[in-house]
């Protein structure tokens, strides 16, 4: 039981998952077939305004071309790995999800485009480690940890303006949902200090997310 706890199985149960769903897409027409992506559960904003709300969930498990799928999940499997022990198998998982969703929020409400992929759910990740710094600013380790990754956010910010296919803001949406996310969730054994931030989180996470869907349902009915 010790040794189950211990390992990040929640991330390999992610890993397994979005294999599997991108050999089934691949054997079913194909990962970058547009056609095939919508089939899928991609996002694609007019669809989710006729009520196929769950496309703000099923992007972060679809993805497009096998080197699309090897990056995410090797970033997964790093990130995952360290994050599950830190926060707990559940808590990591609420992060994961709670962030590629708002990341996919956000991309309904700025971006036109097709998109699916685990990156607004890993961006998330990335927010969460944000958190991490600040709550724990006291430890050095976690904070030389989370300029790291600051560094890192930056540069892959950078490239997401200039690259092309890039979904810029569903990787803001879903660093902004996990740095709050973390918040309410929080890791185990956290002081009564951080209750406060819990609750002004899990407010600010809940209004971000109204007016996202707002913004993008007002495009679509009275679209420019």
């Amino acid at each position: 039981m010790d040794s189950f706890q211990k390992k990040p199985i929640i991330t390999y149960g992610l890993i397994t998952l979005n294999v599997l769903i991108f050999i089934a897409m691949t054997l079913s027409g194909g990962s970058e077939n547009p056609v095939n992506l919508i089939y899928w559960g991609a996002k694609y904003d007019p669809l989710i305004v006729q009520g196929e709300i769950w496309r703000l969930f099923t992007p972060m498990f679809i993805h497009i071309g096998a080197e699309h799928l090897a990056l995410n999940m090797l970033t997964l499997y790093f990130l995952g790995s360290q994050l599950e022990q830190l926060f707990g198998k559940w808590r990591f998982l609420l992060i994961y999800l709670v962030s590629g969703i708002g990341g996919n929020i956000a991309s309904f409400a700025f971006s036109p485009s097709i998109s699916a992929g685990a990156s607004t759910a890993l961006f998330g990740l990335f927010g969460a480690y944000l958190m991490l710094g600040e709550s724990f600013r006291q430890v050095p380790s976690i904070r030389m940890i989370a300029r790291q990754f600051l560094v890192l956010i930056i540069l892959n910010l950078a490239f997401d303006l200039f690259a092309s296919g890039i979904d810029l803001y569903g990787h803001l949406g879903g660093l902004v949902a996990g740095f709050l996310v973390a918040y309410v969730v929080g890791v185990p054994n956290l002081g009564k200090i951080e209750k406060l931030k819990r609750i002004i989180s899990m407010i600010a996470l809940g209004l971000i997310f109204i007016v996202l869907l707002k913004i993008g349902f007002n495009t679509w009915q009275y679209p420019v």
